[in-house]
């Protein structure tokens, strides 16, 4: 048994960032050496920790505005509802993250938009998600990122409301492949010239896809973390990117994941020798205390929620102790939390 309170930790919610730095690049940077010391920095140093034989990888997933405050229709009465869109299934209908859940029902009409006739019935529940289908012949996936709004985590929305500069502050300068519900956000900090700059050391740039889910937001709720049922989330890491790792490994080179999801989906990649292959399709591998490393000798990320899966893998990563009194240290230090928040440049112990 590992008991979840091994992983909480409490938080003044004035340290958690409501906007990111300004530029992107000049927030903190927690340095955690294998030797356990922690060196305080700011982002735009990273290029000082790496060598030219390196690699960093990151997710260019972008992510898909799906938040929507729409009317629901039933016999003539209407209710407010608020949901994030999550993903579209095979057979055409759609899984969505409604609130409050409770005010829906099958055959329950959803209005999206009066004046472009977009509207979609509910059609069955799933766990915490509600399957809907729209009623338009037309590409709803074009429509959703014309009209959504971007899906800030609610420990921002609980204090703010959305902001036109969250378009783009809450992608990465490097997004391409819509399709997360959720930022990457330890790439947040990069910026184009900070990019340029790790390049013109001799530093490669390793690009793979995790389409970030609704479940990264997903607190731990079982006593055993051990019996916690981990997310699932689409992701691809291919051949040319895998290669790109092999001969970095074999050069003596480290490779440093940008975020968890560059972890998740470089861990579900890579074998026992930790020799990497190419990966496609979903991954639910679950990080935690006792898991054998293999991908990354370093990692980039910021300070997440306490209870999270997030936390449980960065104290994989690092150790559960070793891990606490960094955050403990970046509480006294003043450093901000969660998405908008600042990060930690981690290195690990490798079982290869």
């Amino acid at each position: 048994m590992v008991e979840i309170g091994l992983f909480d930790f409490q938080l003044d919610k004035s340290k958690i960032a409501l906007a990111p730095a300004n530029p992107r690049d000049h927030s903190k940077l927690m340095i955690l050496d294998s030797s356990r010391k922690i060196t305080h920095k700011y982002f735009y140093d990273l290029p000082d920790f790496l060598s030219p034989k390196d690699v960093i990888v990151i997710n260019d997933t972008k992510v898909i505005p799906t938040y929507f405050e729409i009317k629901r229709w039933r016999k003539g009465n209407t209710s407010n509802i608020r949901l994030n869109i999550i993903r579209q299934l095979d057979d055409g209908d759609w899984v969505i993250l409604a609130k409050p859940k409770k005010r829906l029902k099958i055959t329950d009409k959803l209005i999206f938009s009066d004046k472009d006739h977009v509207s979609a019935d509910v059609v069955g529940f799933e766990d915490e998600h509600v399957k809907i289908r729209f009623n338009q012949n037309m590409d709803m996936m074009a429509w959703i990122e014309s009209n959504g709004k971007l899906p800030l985590p609610p420990y921002i929305t609980a204090q703010r409301e959305l902001r036109d500069e969250d378009k783009e502050s809450y992608q990465t300068v490097y997004a391409v492949h819509a399709g997360s519900a959720a930022a990457p956000t330890a790439g947040l900090h990069f910026t184009k010239k900070l990019l340029d700059s790790i390049q013109a050391r001799g530093i490669r740039i390793c690009n793979v896809i995790l389409h970030v889910g609704s479940g990264t937001f997903s607190p731990i709720k079982t006593d055993n973390i051990l019996d916690h049922k981990i997310h699932s989330e689409w992701c691809h890491l291919d051949s040319q990117a895998a290669n790109l790792l092999n001969q970095t490994r074999a050069a003596g080179g480290n490779i440093i994941a940008v975020g968890t999801t560059s972890m998740r989906i470089l861990e579900s990649a890579v074998d026992g020798t930790g020799k990497f292959s190419e990966y496609k399709g979903e991954t639910d591998i679950y990080i935690k205390p006792g898991h054998k490393f293999r991908a990354a000798d370093a990692m980039i990320t910021n300070f997440h929620l306490p209870k999270s899966s997030l936390f449980v893998l960065v104290c994989a990563y690092y150790g559960i102790d070793d891990m606490q009194k960094a955050y403990v240290s970046a509480m006294e230090n003043n450093y901000r939390f969660y998405s908008y928040g600042d990060a930690c440049l981690i290195y690990g112990d490798l079982s290869v």
